[in-house]
């Protein structure tokens, strides 16, 4: 069995080919993709070539980790599966590529307990479940944040989620004038508008470390920085952060418990994933999609449709 996926050839070269498919065990399932986003964090940095060494990287590769499809086939263990609507967060089932991630493709196999049943009428919009996972895993750990900084896919979902868990809304910074709008009860304000210097918490979803020193000095004693996005490296002058006795916490990757938590908060009307979907392109057009997707500043997020290609 094959399937057409998404390849990575090599820095800034998107290919679509068939690879050939692991054998379905009789706790995997067969899921029909019908959707599947594009990451401005990790992806990206996988686009450029700027991705700094990591387990399983290597081209060419299938990336994607936000897909959204139907069971079509399962093992013997796991047969009454079939028909649900699922959240993947990727796969490994390819013979010939890399699969680090492995979501963007045509149909996956995987082990059955990492497809996250959903309710079909999320439709595209399911692809958002990683980001609104990664959201909940930076978050939960800690203090709600007051600041966030980023008003882009990440930076929103961690807003929604801060009020969506039932904390004041917070504060977001945003440089580009174009990311301020589309804000859902909080504000959006310009770095340099912002004169408070006390926040208790903040919540980087910029990926942008090379201002981390700026943020430090906007902490209040004891504050804490959650580094939320993908950094190369990190510096910071260490006066001012000992001055604040300042903590700095990296968010890793979601967990299963952080997906069914935030599909709990969909699926509830908690969270809205309303709004946050800005492009829609067909997977023929898989190239031009990852172009936009990392250059066009009026790109929220950017979801390929897999429809077309069955």
């Amino acid at each position: 069995m094959h399937s057409l996926a998404v390849i990575l050839a090599a820095p800034q070269r998107i290919e679509l080919r068939p690879l050939p498919l692991a054998p379905i065990a009789e706790t995997d399932v067969l899921v029909e993709i019908a959707w599947s986003g594009i990451s401005t964090g990790t992806e990206k940095l996988l686009w450029s070539g700027a991705m700094p060494p990591f387990p399983g990287m290597g081209y060419p590769l299938v990336p994607g980790y936000e897909s959204v499809g139907q069971i079509v086939e399962a093992g013997a263990r796991v047969r009454a599966r079939v028909g649900e609507w699922v959240f993947v967060p990727g796969a490994n089932c390819f013979e010939g590529a890399h699969a680090l991630f492995g979501g963007s493709a045509e149909r996956v196999v995987l082990p059955s307990p990492r497809a996250l049943r959903i309710d079909p009428a999320i439709g595209e919009r399911g692809v958002l479940l990683a980001l609104a996972a990664t959201a909940h895993h930076a978050i939960a750990g800690g203090l709600t944040p007051e600041l966030i900084i980023g008003h882009g896919i990440l930076g929103r979902l961690i807003a929604r989620l801060t009020i969506a868990l039932g904390a004041p809304p917070p504060m977001v910074w945003e440089t580009n004038p174009q990311r301020r709008a589309g804000a859902m009860g909080y504000a959006v304000i310009a770095p340099e508008l912002d004169g408070r210097h006390d926040y208790r918490t903040i919540c980087d979803a910029s990926g942008a470390g090379a201002q981390l020193d700026s943020w430090i000095a906007r902490l209040a004693r004891g504050g804490e920085i959650v580094l939320a996005g993908f950094y190369d490296k990190l510096g910071f002058a260490y006066p001012g952060a000992f001055m604040r006795e300042a903590r700095l916490r990296i968010a890793a990757e979601f967990t299963r418990e952080d997906s069914r938590a935030v599909i709990a908060l969909v699926e509830a009307g908690a969270l809205s994933l309303d709004g946050l979907v800005s492009h829609v392109r067909p997977v023929s057009e898989a190239p031009q999609a990852y172009a936009a997707a990392f250059e066009d500043p009026s790109c929220v997020k950017m979801v390929l449709d897999w429809r077309a290609a069955k």
